[in-house]
């Protein structure tokens, strides 16, 4: 997957994905008053004005972007209507061609670990099938359990040519509590970057260079995103934190290898809500996927500083 997601990196010329994080606060009300006229302020209706939410933005986008995030946690707040919601972004958006990070950040002793494997970038098998239930092409992982949490998810990756990111260092306030502890003189985000390097050995893409192995490191910390780009050579950096969490083109130089790939910054709700934004006010509610369009535009841009070394 990482060999897919590098040639669109390198097409479309932007290291961006988008982060599909719906919230009712961003839907626009028509859209609203839409879903809500057909299936009642209900967990359905919200769930519909959710996917018709999500259409618009991934039609804007889609030519301009190699990849969307969806957030689990968005839809799983709707119950079986936010994940049958989840499940249909996440078809939609590959129909499109685009690559699916699934943002679940799972990660649990082997067995279950293995089973969030299988439920989200592999097939259970059924009988003589075999089928893929939310079929993402790349998720997040939780390493706090160490290899037994990460390596089932490995050994999938590895079985369906999909990929993982692994979180190291992540963009929240209070990411340092654990993260920054020194343990033996270094910080324990630099052991888990060793591990990742570690748990990808064995899945280097050998047109790309790159590992299904890769790593989360926020944007709102450049410093440490310097450490870590030289700690894993070979993995992608998935980069939260643009935009509304404060990070800019310019801290993010770092994150890139010399041949101007290695990450891919991702922008949530600066993107899918910038119609709410001064800048593209003008757009209206009507225009919040022209919005959306413009943003991306924009964040191109930006990041054409940190591709310039």
């Amino acid at each position: 997957m990482i060999n897919q997601l590098v040639k669109s990196i390198r097409a479309k010329e932007a290291p961006i994905v988008v982060g599909l994080d719906p919230n009712l606060n961003f839907v626009p009300e028509f859209i609203k008053t839409k879903a809500f006229k057909e299936a009642g302020e209900t967990l359905e209706g919200a769930a519909l004005a959710f996917k018709e939410y999500n259409k618009g933005i991934i039609d804007a986008v889609a030519d301009l972007i190699p990849a969307v995030k969806p957030q689990i946690a968005m839809y799983e707040q709707l119950g079986i209507p936010g994940l049958e919601v989840f499940k249909w972004t996440c078809e939609y958006a590959q129909e499109k061609g685009l690559v699916v990070i699934g943002d679940i950040k799972r990660g649990d002793i082997g067995s279950t670990s293995e089973m969030y494997a299988v439920g989200h970038i592999g097939k259970t098998k059924i009988g003589a099938n075999s089928i893929a239930a939310f079929n993402e092409d790349i998720v997040t992982v939780n390493p706090y359990l160490g290899s037994d949490g990460v390596l089932p998810f490995v050994k999938v990756c590895e079985a369906e040519k999909k990929g993982i990111f692994v979180l190291v260092k992540t963009s929240n306030p209070s990411s340092g509590e654990f993260q920054d502890r020194l343990i033996d003189g270094r910080a324990l985000y630099e052991l888990v970057a060793e591990k990742v390097n570690e748990w990808g050995a064995s899945t280097i893409d050998p047109e790309t260079g790159y590992s299904e192995v890769g790593a989360v490191v926020g944007a709102t910390y450049p410093e440490q995103g310097k450490i870590l780009r030289k700690l894993m050579p070979k993995a992608y950096i998935l980069v939260p934190g643009y935009g509304a969490q404060g990070g800019k083109g310019a801290d993010l130089v770092h994150f890139f290898n010399e041949d101007g790939l290695g990450a891919i910054v991702n922008s949530s709700r600066g993107i899918i809500a910038a119609y709410k934004q001064e800048a593209y006010a003008k757009c209206g509610e009507e225009g919040y996927a022209e919005a959306s369009r413009l943003a991306v535009l924009d964040m191109k841009e930006d990041l054409k500083q940190a591709l310039v070394k």
